[in-house]
């Protein structure tokens, strides 16, 4: 496999594993290096992230369309509590390449070629949909959310001035990781309907069930606003559709095979017996 090429550490089997019988203390000692260079990763990410805080605040309070003289914090330790989430949020961020390698490093020599091969396939799947999540979020949703809001304010006759800077940090993270994170739930379902476990009729039969889950997670996931939850559950809508036809096919390209199987194995022998 040209892709985990580069983990791969030994010499790969004739069963296609690369990782012969060790002492169970080896596989303690590789974890426990495994973990070590996790940790490391990570703190040196959330330590480079600081640097940037200032242009994430920005960047953060940008969907809103608002200025940094109505976005303000309204405490001392404000500053310092909007630093301390910048490092966590994109510290993590940044350090997720390097842990996925390093884990991978670990799990792979332990896994067949096939195996690694559709794990690689879902992280590339799965970072590719949470970047579209994370992008729906940023470009459309979250202005739309706050412009809602913002109108729901005018019409009660609520007039706001300010805006907690902690509060809508919270709301913009908050929207982006949800996005981000119901954008992997197809997935989920692909992968269980890949192998065999979900077939496509069981999801075709209690789809208006998982539209109405769908848009409960939208509701629960999403601001306080009806537009961010219909944007958040329409995609995932049609994201459901596609896995059940996604699977549908897996299903047919899966019974072609098993009847060529059929018809190639040889008539069973006749024992001359009338």
């Amino acid at each position: 496999m040209k892709v985990g090429r580069f983990l791969i550490k030994r010499d790969e089997t004739d069963d296609g594993y690369n990782d012969p019988p060790r002492p169970f203390i080896e596989h303690l000692i590789d974890l426990r290096d495994c973990l070590l260079h996790c940790v490391i990763a990570w703190v040196l990410c959330e330590i480079i992230i600081i640097p940037f805080a200032p242009k994430i605040t920005e960047w953060i309070i940008a969907p809103a369309g608002l200025s940094t003289d109505k976005v303000q914090g309204l405490g001392w330790t404000a500053g310092f509590s909007i630093l301390i989430k910048i490092m966590l949020w994109g510290g993590t961020a940044l350090s997720m390449p390097f842990l996925l390698f390093f884990i991978m490093r670990f799990v792979f020599p332990g896994l067949k070629r096939t195996e690694r091969s559709i794990i690689v396939f879902c992280l590339f799947a799965s970072t590719f949909l949470f970047g579209i999540g994370v992008w729906m979020a940023y470009a459309a949703t979250l202005e739309i959310a706050i412009d809602v809001l913002q109108k729901i304010n005018s019409w009660v006759g609520i007039k706001v001035d300010i805006v907690r800077l902690d509060e809508h940090v919270d709301i913009v993270i908050k929207t982006i990781i949800a996005f981000g994170l119901a954008f992997q739930l197809p997935l989920l379902l692909l992968a269980l309907g890949w192998i065999g476990v979900v077939p496509s009729e069981a999801l075709r039969s209690r789809r208006r069930i998982a539209i109405v889950i769908i848009f409960v997670i939208a509701m629960v996931l999403t601001p306080p606003d009806p537009v961010s939850q219909i944007l958040m559950a329409l995609p995932m809508c049609v994201l459901y559709e596609a896995c059940i036809w996604i699977i549908r096919l897996r299903e047919l390209a899966r019974g072609d095979k098993k009847k060529e199987e059929d018809d190639d194995e040889p008539p069973a022998p006749d024992d001359g017996a009338d």
